[in-house]
């Protein structure tokens, strides 16, 4: 006899399907990481340094202003990636070379 959360998986793959990346996906999506990676420790260093030097001044408003921002930008920046990486996968998996893909996001860029 199966339990329920067994169950429960059983009906949720037959629901939803599963996606398999291809190496290259992986690459790109890797790629996309990396990128995004950089640029979150780019921010990080950057305002930690600021926090620290207005801390030290005794300016603990613009500490808590820093903070904030650091805490925004890292939230921006995840959620660029995923919508990077959503992106990527779908236009591979369209099935339209590789010109016919840079157009059709050009348009959507400039439509939506």
């Amino acid at each position: 006899m199966k339990s329920a959360y067994e169950l429960a998986m059983e009906r949720l793959q037959k629901s939803s399907a599963t996606v398999t990346l291809t190496a290259e996906e992986k690459a790109q999506l890797a790629e996309i990481d990396s990128s995004f990676n950089a640029k979150i420790a780019e921010r990080k260093i950057f305002l930690t340094d600021e926090i620290r030097k207005a801390a030290a001044a005794g300016k603990f408003d613009d500490v808590e202003s820093l903070e904030k921002q650091l805490a925004a930008d890292f939230r921006k920046i995840a959620s660029t990636k995923r919508k990077s990486s959503a992106r990527r996968l779908e236009l591979d998996r369209s099935g339209l070379p590789e010109p016919a893909r840079r157009s059709r996001t050009v348009t959507s860029i400039a439509s939506g």
